[in-house]
């Protein structure tokens, strides 16, 4: 619907102008936000999800491999018939004589 009234289609043009103005700076701001956030994080050392999980993963592979280690040394040690020796606990510390007062 067309008016005649210059006044007020400059107005609605104004406010279109503006509306797109403001959505403009907002996504600016976002993005910048968003950006300062990367750096600091990325300053904290974090590590990513894709990271974190390869590691997991070899953690896992590691403690299995040292698992499945265990059990052919205890096998060998079966066949050898040797028992495995028990770990030997360390000597208590002496005790450091007392300074007399006075």
């Amino acid at each position: 619907m067309q008016t005649d009234n210059r006044l007020f289609d400059d107005f609605v043009k104004f406010v279109n102008g503006a509306a797109g103005t403001f959505a403009g700076m907002a996504r600016e701001g976002s993005e910048s936000a968003r950006e300062r956030a990367k750096e600091w994080v990325g300053g904290l050392d974090f590590v990513s999800r894709d990271e974190f999980e390869v590691v997991k993963a070899m953690a896992v592979a590691a403690r299995d491999e040292a698992d499945a280690l265990k059990l052919r040394i205890a096998a060998l040690e079966a066949q050898l018939g040797t028992a495995p020796k028990a770990a030997a606990k360390p000597a208590p510390k002496p005790k450091a004589p007392k300074k007399p007062q006075g």
